[in-house]
């Protein structure tokens, strides 16, 4: 009898633990579920009525403070982390617990990587840095076409300088990997820019896994100029040669424009070989306003600067395929422009991509994208 009662009292406990246990879940899917209403329907409207500069220095802030109160941390991590066995990579030599990174161009002085990590990326890439802090070009230089759920900027390399980065990144708590996206002071010349990214490699190199030479923005003057093959083939050499003396060298990869042509993208895989850097990230923005259907007049009227989001993800894609079809899958790409849902991430990985970046998109659908594309990964690699 007393074997039955503790048999009985066993399975009692059992059906508790699970009660518990399925209404703790459904209060955290139900704050899911408000958090993400709250960011569609309150915050992204309020957000959107300003001018995107002072919504992004807001959202920063409101990150910040918001984030590192007290047990809001374990809350927001288990909110928006998800993790599967089947989206763990390992590509160029690191290990990414997931393929969904953070592109360049968001958290460019590393003020919010412990926070931004909450959110479940897989990697982190700041930057574009430059060895002495500039303010880029005149404002306003970022704005939205919403109708498109584009951006469009000419921001042009506005940053702390690496140093200042540096010192963020000395007091970082997370262990998300960091790549480190390098630039040329606007005022340095084409011809001495090498010095420039030597420059800022040798600072960042202790803080960061890998590096990431960026000559593919719109928004520097005579930069992209640096893409040609012996000029591009020059400085990366230089970038590698500094780099193989260290103790423990970084990969070292290149960011592309997707404007580049057929004939252009032949001597990126002849450069890649040549030079042996360990992968591309395709594609920077674009300046090509044939991507736009609806705010076309709007983007020429408010001037130069590159185009991302949705308008770019179909050439963002041709360009990975290209590149990885052409090169025989030589080396490993990092897939970015216009991913805002799961399948536009399998579309980049489909087409050669190893990882993928989101940026614009997660501007328009909220940070709830994070975790949608790397649920929809999970399924895809299950199916």
């Amino acid at each position: 009898m007393s074997e039955l009662n503790s048999g009985h009292s066993k399975v009692s406990e059992r059906k508790s633990h699970l009660s518990v246990y399925n209404i703790k879940k459904i209060g955290n899917l139900a704050l899911e579920i408000i958090i993400l209403q709250v960011y569609k329907y309150l915050l992204k409207p309020l957000l959107f009525t300003w001018k995107p500069e002072s919504a992004h220095h807001f959202t920063f802030s409101l990150m910040s403070t918001f984030f590192n109160l007290p047990g809001i941390k374990g809350i927001v991590r288990g909110l928006f982390n998800f993790e599967d066995d089947s989206l763990k990579r390992t590509v160029f030599g690191l290990t990414f617990k997931n393929p969904v990174g953070l592109a360049a161009g968001l958290d460019k002085d590393a003020k919010l990587i412990d926070e931004l990590s909450l959110l479940g990326f897989g990697f982190i890439e700041i930057g574009t840095l430059t060895p002495k802090p500039q303010d880029g070009n005149p404002q306003p230089r970022l704005f939205r076409l919403p109708a498109e759920k584009a951006l469009l900027n000419r921001m042009g390399f506005n940053n702390g300088g690496v140093e200042e980065a540096v010192k963020r990144l000395k007091k970082r708590k997370s262990r998300v990997l960091i790549g480190g996206n390098i630039g040329k002071n606007k005022t340095t010349t084409n011809e001495d820019a090498i010095s420039d990214y030597l420059f800022c490699l040798e600072v960042l190199h202790p803080y960061v896994d890998y590096f990431v030479v960026n000559v593919s923005s719109p928004n520097t003057p005579n930069l992209r100029e640096l893409q040609e093959k012996e000029p591009l083939k020059k400085l990366l050499l230089a970038v590698r040669a500094e780099n193989d003396k260290k103790e423990k060298p970084k990969p070292i990869l290149l960011k592309i424009a997707p404007d580049l042509t057929n004939g252009q993208l032949d001597d990126i895989v002849e450069i890649v070989g040549e030079t042996k850097i360990d992968g591309v990230i395709a594609t920077n923005t674009t300046i090509d306003r044939s991507v736009l259907d609806v705010d076309k007049e709007l983007a020429l009227q408010l001037g130069d600067g590159g185009i991302s989001g949705a308008p770019l993800k179909t050439r963002s894609t041709e360009v990975i395929r290209y590149l990885n079809e052409k090169s025989g899958g030589g080396f490993p790409i990092i897939g970015v422009g216009g991913i805002s849902s799961a399948r536009d991430a399998i579309e980049k990985l489909e087409a050669g991509a190893s990882l993928v970046q989101v940026y614009s998109g997660m501007i328009y659908e909220g940070p709830g994208l994070i975790r949608e594309v790397k649920e929809g990964l999970a399924q895809y690699y299950k199916s």
